[in-house]
């Protein structure tokens, strides 16, 4: 899997102060998509074991609190993003067990095929749907579209 950016510190996307990953990958295609460079796959940098432990250790500094990590993009559900991020979310969840996941995704939660939903158990937080340009709104917190839902399964 690739990203294309990382936030060590982020207060924007996720309530309180954040590490947040943005991954490469999307083939949703929304018009007016804020992140169209995040829907190739081969965009951006590989995710690996190097990055995957700057972010446990940025969440366990305590120089900045962070209240969680957030997955965006590109969509962090689809299924090859699935492969390299369940086993991550897994061992942030092991590891920081004080921290809280949120995640943006294109698919709506039924959408969401049996591989797909091995990441609910980690995920306290799921943005889902399509970016609706129709329906955009920039009141909305934590959504562009009045169509997302926001589901909070653990927080």
């Amino acid at each position: 899997m690739n990203y294309l950016q990382y936030y060590p510190t982020d207060v924007v996307n996720g309530e309180g102060t954040r590490c947040t990953l943005f991954v490469s990958g999307c083939t949703h295609g929304c018009r007016g998509c804020y992140n169209q460079k995040s829907w190739s796959f081969d965009n951006g940098i590989l995710f690996d074991e190097a990055m995957e432990q700057q972010i446990i250790n940025d969440l366990k500094d305590t120089r900045i609190k962070r209240q969680g990590l957030t997955l965006s993009g590109g969509d962090p559900m689809h299924p090859r993003n699935v492969e390299a991020l369940l086993p991550f979310v897994q061992r942030v969840k092991k590891e920081c067990p004080d921290k809280d996941i949120w995640v943006w995704t294109g698919y709506k939660l039924d959408e969401l095929d049996d591989y797909q939903r091995q990441m609910l158990p980690y995920i306290d937080v799921l943005i889902d749907g399509k970016f609706i340009q129709e329906q955009a709104d920039p009141s909305l917190v934590w959504r562009g579209s009045a169509n997302q839902v926001i589901y909070r399964f653990k927080v």
